[in-house]
């Protein structure tokens, strides 16, 4: 398929009901933001438990400007969606109950399940509360969409690029086997068997999205590429494992949306099932990460640590599938989109400084 211009995909959305479950995160919110934009009605459904103004307003182990940014980004995030007619229902998915009144007061014509643990670390700490963040709220979805299959037309599944676990290779596509290590990885690749047999077996209308190593504005999960900012900006070092040789598929956030936009937008219906990597499609090192902070903040401090002898290997995956289904064209180079971000950030966090400071 030839490059589909973005905007000629608003008569696609605009009679469409959008629910993103576990939508008010960070992936989620701009999602919203975009999908509403081009005319769909959206609904998002999330019980704020990852996404706390309590918890990262009030945690002892933040620092008063860390805290200030991050209610700021909740706060900002809230607005949006409140200004763009985004309709925010505080509810559990894990319930099969709660979740049935979300449907009904909002019954969607296409559904997107986002709810999850925030990282693989906390997952593994609480590996417990990730399968019920995760797979219960799945089920329960899959559950509601079932009986109403005439109506609902398509269940994206937000999955990970951890599913690959290590790569073999310089590259992975969606034909790769997947090879999950640990709880985070499982979970998300046994989300993905659970929507395909839910498709096999109910004709649901699918689509599965592997996103990978993402930034960007209003973030508050405390990837590397937040914590690499964060650091220079505080004057903490940036650690660099086997001096930054680790390549990741950085993925600047408005370049996902517009991805998973375009795969909402042309689902073909219930004989469609597809995945597809979301990515830049072009693995860059962690020197490289490290490079661009340095452009914003010039003091920023670089220290070499020994690579982690179970530190994932990981590289680029392909976005041919995504580009020749879907006119999907990444815009955002690490050098253009992550500079943005730490330029944001580094406004932002001076924001919250000279509110702690007026205090």
């Amino acid at each position: 398929m030839s490059s589909i211009p973005f905007e000629t995909l608003r008569p696609n959305l605009e009679d469409q009901r959008i629910l993103l479950v576990g939508g008010a995160g960070f992936i989620g919110h701009n999602l919203a933001l975009e999908l509403s934009r081009m005319g769909a009605t959206v609904g998002i459904c999330d019980n704020l438990m990852v996404n706390s103004l309590i918890e990262n307003c009030y945690e002892p182990g933040r620092n008063v400007v860390q805290r200030t940014a991050y209610q700021n980004f909740l706060l900002d995030r809230f607005l949006l969606l409140r200004e763009n007619g985004v309709v925010l229902m505080n509810s559990d998915a894990r319930l099969l109950a709660d979740l049935g009144r979300v449907f009904e007061a909002f019954p969607p014509t296409k559904v997107v399940h986002m709810a999850a643990i925030a990282s693989a670390v906390d997952a593994k700490a609480e590996p417990g509360l990730a399968f019920d963040l995760q797979l219960i709220t799945l089920r329960n979805v899959l559950e509601l969409v079932r009986p109403k299959v005439k109506d609902i037309n398509q269940v994206m599944f937000m999955s990970s690029s951890t599913v690959y676990g290590d790569f073999e290779g310089a590259s992975v596509d969606e034909t790769t086997l997947p090879r999950p290590e640990g709880i985070y990885a499982n979970a998300k690749f046994m989300g993905e068997r659970l929507v395909r047999t839910y498709r096999t077996q109910y004709g649901l209308g699918t689509t599965v999205i592997r996103p990978s190593a993402l930034y960007g504005e209003r973030c508050i999960s405390r990837r590397v590429s937040q914590v690499f900012i964060e650091n220079a900006l505080t004057g903490k070092p940036l650690l660099l494992e086997g001096g930054g040789d680790g390549r990741l598929d950085f993925t600047y956030i408005n370049d996902l949306v517009q991805g998973m936009v375009r795969a909402l937008a042309l689902h073909k219906g219930h004989d469609d099932s597809s995945t597809f990597n979301i990515t830049f499609g072009n693995a860059r090192t962690i020197a490289d990460l490290a490079a661009v902070v340095k452009s914003v903040v010039p003091n920023a401090i670089l220290e070499e640590r020994p690579r982690a002898v179970d530190k994932p290997i990981r590289g680029t995956l392909s976005i041919t599938r995504a580009q020749e289904k879907l006119g999907f064209e990444p815009e955002w180079t690490l050098e253009q989109g992550f500079k943005r971000y730490c330029e944001w950030y580094a406004d932002q966090w001076q924001r919250a400084q000279m509110q702690v400071e007026a205090n």
